[in-house]
């Protein structure tokens, strides 16, 4: 019998590893100090959900085939410390993923960002055509019940990031994966709190080049000119692919994928999304899947989840709710829905919300990256800033960073939304981003002034 103890068993990417380990028929146990919604309700119907929130030594036990530890945890974690003792091999969720796929072909998406998208979509179009595959992606996506998924299919596609592994061990996730074919979509520096210089950030990622085995094949975006320079230096003697932005043309706000059999609507747009589309085919490909069945496929394709995602649509205005947060993520996504629809008004909001983004030292990084909105507009929660101990900016100071002197700052989410309501949606786009939710903002009345506006 399998046995596994997880510590810091509610976590996005752990309780979805728990749960396709009770899928796989394994014995599972955990622990957390803190479980919310909707890791809590998903572990107890698995029947897996602790007793009790907190750490329990007494629960680990030498019949454990092993400890899974979480991100969450801490170095002196009582749990941990009693694994050490009692000699049970402990995994972090990137290393327990390779223990599992030894035997398969692995392929790594990665990339400061576009790597849940490239993700997203290659899962789509497998699935769609029926290919055998397991998966590690970081973000619940349409079709798929679970984030992660082991079986005995013959191929693994995983979303690599770049944070640290672990409590114990402070190298990057994606190390670990051993990859036989691997991805770079970008490198723009996020994590600021983890890599504070980026020649060491950047670093990371040419070293996951240079891991590329000799019968393995590195894809990276040629678009992104350090991407471009890291995989002309890679030591690797694996094949190197570049790929760049498909061909395609926009009418009406819609978008046409140009091919050589004909041109294919899709339901996502962009040029970061056409760049992701065609890392994503390249990786298709790279498992057997033809070209003309991946545009089949990828018609189908609506988008990751809160990428893009159209919240509410009228007539001549689309409220869009985007995850962007990281400067280079924040550009792509403003350019793009700006270029998509150039004769409709934009309005931006940007919550800053982690802490490279409230960080005044890393301000600079978001130079021009809302100029193409009509609209500038930031939010940022003074409560957030005094819990990550930063000086709280003023709206002069973001002015001077955004490179934007309209810029419009709101620090209480009652201002932001009385501003919101204020506005005339016609012939407008509204683009949200945030990693958070601007303060539990109530959407509802934004999303009712939209379809006003429907013929």
């Amino acid at each position: 019998m399998n046995n596994y103890h997880f510590i810091a068993i509610g976590g996005a990417v752990m309780h979805n590893l728990a749960l396709a380990l009770v899928q796989k028929g394994y014995q599972v146990t955990g622990s957390d100090d803190e479980i919310y919604e909707p890791s809590r309700t998903r572990l107890e119907k698995a029947g897996i959900l602790p007793e009790k929130l907190g750490w329990y030594p007494e629960k680990i036990n030498p019949e454990l085939n092993g400890i899974i530890l979480g991100m969450h945890s801490r170095i002196d974690n009582p749990e941990l410390v009693r694994a050490q003792e009692l000699g049970i091999p402990v995994f972090s969720f990137p290393e327990f993923i390779y223990n599992q796929s030894q035997n398969k072909k692995r392929i790594v998406i990665a990339g400061s960002h576009g790597k849940t998208s490239i993700t997203s979509m290659i899962l789509h179009v497998l699935k769609d055509q029926g290919v055998d595959f397991d998966y590690l992606v970081g973000a619940q996506i349409e079709g798929f019940e679970l984030m992660v998924r082991l079986s005995d299919a013959p191929v693994i596609v995983i979303e690599g990031d770049e944070y640290l592994t672990s409590p114990i061990d402070r190298t990057p996730k994606f190390f670990h994966y051993h990859h036989d074919i691997a991805l770079v979509s970008g490198i723009a520096w996020d994590h600021f709190n983890v890599f504070p210089d980026f020649e060491e950030y950047k670093a990371q990622f040419s070293k996951l080049m240079d891991k590329t085995p000799a019968d393995g094949k590195l894809i990276y975006c040629e678009v992104d000119p350090l991407v471009k320079s890291a995989a002309k230096q890679s030591s690797t003697q694996g094949q190197k692919v570049p790929y760049k932005a498909h061909l395609a043309r926009i009418q009406e706000g819609k978008t046409y994928l140009i091919t050589s059999t004909g041109e294919v609507e899709i339901g996502i747009f962009g040029d970061h999304n056409l760049q992701n589309l065609q890392g994503a085919l390249y990786i298709c490909e790279s498992l057997g899947v033809k070209p003309s069945l991946f545009y089949q496929s990828i018609q189908t394709f609506k988008g990751a989840a809160k990428r893009q995602e159209i919240l509410a649509k009228g007539e001549t205005g689309i409220l869009f709710r985007d995850f962007a947060h990281a400067p280079s993520k924040l550009k792509a996504t403003v350019n793009a829905v700006k270029n998509q629809f150039p004769e409709r008004k934009l309005i931006a909001v940007q919550e800053l919300h982690t802490y490279s983004s409230l960080n005044k030292a890393f301000l600079p990084n978001y130079a021009n990256s809302m100029d193409e909105a009509d609209v500038a507009v930031i939010y940022l929660n003074p409560h957030a800033v005094a819990l990550k101990k930063l000086e709280l900016m003023d709206e002069e100071t973001l002015r001077k960073g955004f490179k934007r002197k309209d810029l419009i700052l709101f620090t209480e989410s009652a201002a932001l939304k009385d501003f919101l309501l204020s506005q005339d949606f016609s012939h407008t786009n509204l683009l949200l981003m945030s990693s958070g939710n601007y303060d539990n903002l109530d959407l509802e009345p934004l999303k009712a002034k939209f379809q006003t506006h429907e013929a």
